[in-house]
């Protein structure tokens, strides 16, 4: 298809999506002639064509590319390319904060709503590969668990991955999460960011900024981020500036990845928060015990029924909690009890931290802190409250935020596995023969006793299914204190200190 017919096509996709208005479609058209090394324009008919976003910046990418305009067809090229055709017509920051503002002075989630709708428009979050992620849902003892498998991260292929390492080193932005990113061109190892658009708040006293993730894992997953590059630090002001959040966005819950190594996020050099206007199976999950800490007797708190190890406060003014929050991190921060391996710390390095998760609960503010330990030995160097070997097949990776609340990121290889292992159960085939598929030999062997027959039908149920249980046990490996009698026991000796 021509060229001129996707340049309109694409304006007109803007006008319908609202990023930009009627008046300005000549403007814009000749904003991409120029892009394209156009001087002439033939207004081609597009009446009765489909508006398919994904399907027009592939057309023009595969043109750019036909024209020299981009030297490599590489997806992260195309990427950088397509991003820059749609921040042409994504508007300017200072335009959305205005219509953010006057749409929170309504209601801040008529506000969320319209930037929710904005970042995807523009396609700042790529809907279309979004879409392609797997999700499911498994019954557990702790309530129903979300199960992912992030498709929409593209794999980048060998040239990319060369050009990524060839390309120059800059400090600028200094990491992903950095302010600067609004609006940056990016380049071979950064991503382009001219369709994002970053939301200023104020945040403790302090200036941050409000913005979606791009792989949106779950309903409008916001990142609220540090105005400043600076590193992650879970302390007293984390607590009011969760709560501050709160406060001005009462319709999403907020928490932070915790401060160490292991036990925390991917990015622990930029201070950030993680939100969003979902609900998890940790937010569903009840106190299994109540208890009262002196000082605090108001406060409800309690144990709740996760397999993490999770102290749960409630109260309506929040800053009775920031007080209560801030006197169990100290005491977590300086406790040892060697009788259930919790160290503060081994040779100067501090162990012990929290991940904390703000919400309203009607009228009451709700905060829960989960505790986390980082410790390793010979046995296990990635993390005694990590999940083990034998789990490593599914999930290796840190259990950050997102997984302490009970939702599964799950990496992008096990789709083509679990097709794979899906043919050799349904064929009876020995999966540990299998190149690519040896590592998940044991696991299969251990859960095919429970099924009388696996057929097409029921195989991927059963796939899914047991994804799930090993996430769960995963889960259970990251909790500091084990849902047994010992690890209660153990628990309630903490509890105990406050």
């Amino acid at each position: 298809m021509g060229l001129t017919k996707n340049i309109k096509k694409l304006v007109h996709y803007g006008i319908g999506a609202k990023l930009i208005q009627p008046e300005d479609e000549i403007f814009m058209i000749n904003q991409y002639l120029d892009l394209f090394g156009l001087d002439e324009y033939d207004n081609p008919d597009i009446f009765g064509e489909k508006m398919v976003l994904a399907d027009i910046l592939n057309e023009l990418t595969d043109i750019a590319f036909e024209k020299g305009i981009i030297q490599s067809d590489d997806i992260v090229t195309r990427d950088l390319f397509d991003t820059k055709l749609m921040g042409i017509m994504t508007p300017r920051p200072g335009t959305v904060k205005k219509i953010f503002d006057a749409y929170y002075e309504k209601d801040p989630k008529y506000a969320t709503d319209y930037f929710y709708e904005l970042s995807q428009n523009s396609n700042y979050i790529r809907k279309d590969r979004i879409q392609k992620d797997m999700k499911w849902t498994v019954d557990s003892p702790y309530g129903v668990i979300d199960i992912t498998i992030n498709l929409s991260k593209p794999e980048k292929d060998p040239k990319a991955i060369a050009a990524a390492k060839n390309a120059k080193q800059s400090a600028y932005p200094k990491c992903q999460l950095c302010i600067e990113n609004e609006g940056y061109a990016g380049r071979m190892n950064h991503p382009a960011r001219q369709n994002h658009r970053i939301i200023p708040i104020t945040i403790h006293g302090s200036r941050w900024g409000f913005q979606y993730s791009p792989y949106v894992y779950y309903n409008e997953h916001c990142i609220v981020l540090n105005g400043q590059h600076t590193p992650m630090k879970i302390d007293r002001d984390t607590f009011a500036k969760l709560f501050d959040f709160i406060r001005q966005f009462p319709h999403y819950f907020v928490g932070s990845n915790a401060d160490l190594p292991i036990v925390g996020g991917s990015i622990l050099t930029h201070d950030h928060f993680q939100g969003g206007h979902y609900t998890f199976a940790m937010e569903r999950a009840e106190m299994e015990k109540e208890f009262k800490v002196p000082g605090y007797e108001e406060v409800t708190a309690g144990i709740v029924h996760w397999p993490l190890s999770v102290i749960r406060i409630r109260h309506k003014d929040p800053e009775r909690l920031i007080g209560l929050a801030d006197h169990i991190l100290k005491k977590w921060r300086n406790y040892t009890d060697p009788d259930a391996f919790i160290f503060e710390q081994t040779n100067g390095e501090p162990h012990n931290t929290i991940t904390p998760i703000a919400r309203r609960r009607g009228e009451e503010y709700e905060l829960d802190l989960t505790l986390r330990n980082n410790i390793t030995t010979e046995e296990r160097p990635l993390g005694v409250y990590h999940p083990r070997p034998e789990y490593h097949h599914i999930k290796k990776e840190n259990i950050g935020l997102i997984e302490v609340m009970g939702l599964a990121v799950l990496p992008s290889r096990l789709k083509k596995e679990m097709e794979s292992l899906a043919d050799c159960l349904v064929s009876g085939k020995d999966v540990s023969s299998i190149e690519g598929l040896e590592k998940h030999a044991d696991w299969v062997k251990d859960f095919l006793p429970k099924y009388a027959e696996i057929t097409q039908e029921n195989v991927w149920d059963i796939l899914k299914e047991e994804i799930g249980e090993v996430f769960v046990k995963v889960l259970e490996d990251a909790g500091v204190y084990k849902c047994t009698k010992e690890g209660r026991k153990a628990f309630e000796r903490f509890i105990n200190t406050l």
